[in-house]
């Protein structure tokens, strides 16, 4: 029995029902929600006090009183029955004819009064009679119990907004994708909690790519915009093509709760933002405009703090112009908050009020380099006394929730990425000794995102083999590899081979394999190139009559999709963050086998890229770098997807980090002329051109000490 605490307006009752059903239904499977579902009636929205869902007993929901006065509770009782039979009666899958296969049979809990029963069988009990009052209801179809849960936490309304698939083979991989979604059809424990629970203060959603953050962001947003609809609260993201995404997930969550449109205090909003109307609103150029602060748009901020480091710089200066920032936001939900500096999160938590709610949802894994955010005490920052504004104590598990479970990338597709972004299988390079390219520093981090230790130890420079568990990746995933397998790498002599390939592939995706446009996502992983290295392939389906579009530059900035114009999606990597489909082409895959200065940024766009696959994924390249990237792969399905190699001690981390680092343009110029200097002295010595008591004997001397350090 899990229970579920949302927002309590009957505190004392709701404890004590919590310990009842802990205490007497332990071994019982299902679910108590604790001021969940909100109901819309034509005049109102009615939050339930506690719902009780039970493959044994059905769906009882309870009112609580916390006096002892009973008041109408066979009025309330009618009500709430009625608002949740028009509920399950939209749904086909709940009736059997014009007879509902799910009836709410409502009880009213009151721990100080006695047990009262009137003619109509409404029933007030109390903790004596709790127990027995319970049991005493058995459902007659346990069968529908996941299907009742999916309704309840309105992911059905998800699938229901989706264009219905069709498939008209049953081996087909629409109808494989059809059924893997079917299978996905509630929200597991961790993530019920993660959507209705809410704390006083920060509270802090993490997990892998594909653990269902956005959805439990945007589910989190409708259920506080529909019991307080007088806040003001902000959604906020990295990617841009999400924004579409988060409008149309809370929209649908919301009409499902309410009856009603989310009103104008719930908005979905960029981070960076600039002036021109609504749509183009950010939560920082707001902070800017409220505050009086001097606003920076991407080409002065890159000009005055670089690139890489533009809205890092902007947000920095903002908050350092004001000293007490105006209030703009009840709460605010945060998104890919890995892709922040703190700068960023520390405005978002100074435009919240006294209470700062704010949600911050972040992938653990999502830069193979930088395994995790820094703890919200340094995220925040201090106060002027030198306490951090945000300390988690460990002690409330709503504060800190951790998504175990992978719901996109099946075992063998999540393995390949992670073996191929650190370079598990990789040839040994000869300066190192080891074909590791990155490595987190604290093993650990391995089991807690869901692997566990198959063989040896995971202890520095012990050899371990590792592996994804069926808890933390579901069997189920790889059902569509039944149909057609999971992964396939492909290399090609020419880059017109790769183009007719992809061309063919897509085109049979469409027309034999019951595959929509809207199932497909190409990517290619060098987002600088994308545009022209893309051209090929979609000019080929243009001739063949098949839609496309290169998202970001064909379409708005937030919009990825486009299921209506039936378009496949091209993409560079960027953009593809934050979105999957059921068939990923990765194409120029060559590029991120090996790149000077940037090898660990290559590696973690190839695993980015692969990670986008909810089913399939191709990976294709061309020429040699492509073979031995292919070799990579065929050595991780050899060892059927387990992780085998001996871990880094700390010195040969701390070489990985240096050596395999990722370098700007000015630190790869800087490296080539000091490479052609050295290169130049070290011929000229040997040579006998000069002589080594030619040169400065300090500098000589520096010279050694650096090298004797190496």
């Amino acid at each position: 029995m899990q229970v579920i605490k949302g927002s309590v307006r009957k505190p004392v009752s709701a404890e004590r029902l919590i310990e009842l059903v802990s205490e007497s239904l332990s071994k019982v499977e299902g679910v108590l929600y604790i001021g969940y579902p909100i109901l819309s009636t034509a005049d109102e929205t009615i939050s339930v006090d506690a719902l009780l869902i039970s493959r044994d007993h059905g769906v009882v929901p309870i009112n609580l009183v916390e006096g002892k006065d009973l008041g109408d509770y066979a009025d309330i009782h009618d009500e709430i029955a009625s608002l949740l039979d028009a509920k399950f009666r939209q749904h086909r899958s709940l009736r059997k004819g014009r007879k509902l296969l799910v009836e709410p049979v409502p009880i009213t809990f009151a721990p100080l009064c006695d047990r009262a029963e009137d003619a109509e069988g409404n029933i007030a009990t109390n903790e004596e009679n709790f127990a027995e009052d319970i049991a005493a209801e058995n459902w007659e179809h346990p069968e529908l119990y996941e299907q009742v849960l999916s309704v309840i936490q309105s992911i059905s309304s998800i699938r229901r907004n989706r264009r219905r698939r069709s498939p008209q083979r049953g081996d087909s991989h629409g109808a494989a994708l059809q059924a893997l979604e079917d299978s996905i059809a509630n929200l597991d424990q961790r993530q019920s909690r993660a959507v209705i629970e809410t704390v006083k203060g920060v509270q802090r959603i993490r997990g892998l790519a594909g653990s269902g953050k956005t959805i439990i962001l945007a589910l989190k947003a409708a259920y506080l915009h529909s019991q307080n609809p007088d806040w003001k609260i902000a959604v906020t993201f990295n990617t841009r093509s999400l924004k579409d995404q988060f409008n149309r997930l809370i929209e649908t969550f919301v009409v499902e709760q309410t009856g009603e449109q989310p009103n104008e205090n719930i908005k979905v909003l960029n981070a960076w933002g600039a002036p021109g109307g609504e749509s183009r609103n950010g939560i920082y150029h707001q902070f800017c405009v409220a505050n009086g602060v001097t606003y920076w748009d991407f080409q002065q901020a890159r000009n005055k703090f670089g690139w890489d480091d533009a809205f890092k710089g902007a947000a920095e200066a903002a908050l350092n112009e004001v000293k007490k920032p105006a209030t703009l936001f009840d709460a605010i939900l945060i998104d890919e908050a890995q892709d922040f500096d703190k700068s960023f999160l520390q405005l978002c938590y100074h435009s919240l009020n006294d209470e700062k709610k704010l949600v911050y949802a972040y992938d653990e894994l999502q830069s193979l380099t930088d395994t995790s955010l820094p703890p919200p005490e340094e995220l925040f920052g201090q106060s002027s006394d030198g306490k951090p504004h945000v300390t988690f104590d460990g002690n409330n598990e709503s504060q800190d929730i951790i998504l175990e479970k992978c719901y996109r990338n099946s075992r063998p597709v999540l393995a390949t990425a992670h073996a191929l972004g650190f370079g598990i299988y990789r040839d040994p390079d000869p300066k190192l000794g080891t074909g590791l390219i990155q490595m987190f520093d604290r093993p650990e981090l391995w089991t807690e995102v869901g692997y566990e230790v198959l063989g040896g130890q995971l202890e520095d420079n012990k050899q371990v083999t590792l592996g994804r568990t069926p808890k933390s990746s579901p069997e189920f995933l790889e059902e569509p590899g039944k149909v057609d397998p999971l992964i396939i790498f492909k290399h090609f002599g020419t880059t017109d081979g790769q183009a007719n390939w992809l061309a063919d592939q897509i085109q049979q995706d469409l027309a034999e394999r019951e595959l929509r446009p809207e199932d497909i996502i190409v990517i290619n992983p060098d987002p600088k190139s994308t545009r022209k290295q893309v051209g090929a392939v979609r000019k080929i389906l243009f001739e063949r009559g098949i839609a496309s579009h290169l998202a970001g530059v064909d379409t708005s900035s937030d919009v990825f999709f486009q299921a209506d114009e039936g378009s496949v999606a091209f993409t560079g990597i960027f953009r593809a963050k934050g979105n999957e489909a059921g068939m990923v082409y990765v194409m120029n895959a060559q590029d991120c086998y090996s790149s000077w200065g940037e090898i660990g940024r290559v590696r973690n766009r190839l695993f980015t890229a692969i990670t986008r696959s909810k089913a399939w994924v191709r990976v294709v390249g061309v020429g040699e770098n492509m073979k031995r990237l292919q070799t990579e792969h065929e050595r991780v399905r050899d060892n059927n997807y387990q992780l085998t190699f001996t871990y880094p001690d700390e010195g040969l981390r701390k070489r990985l980090r240096v050596v395999n680092r990722d370098m700007s343009a000015d630190e790869q110029r800087r490296v080539q002329t000091a490479e052609r200097s050295v290169l130049s002295l070290v011929q000229e010595l040997d040579e006998g051109k000069i002589q080594l008591e030619d040169l400065p004997a300090e500098q000589i001397q520096r010279l050694r000490k650096l090298l004797g350090d190496i």
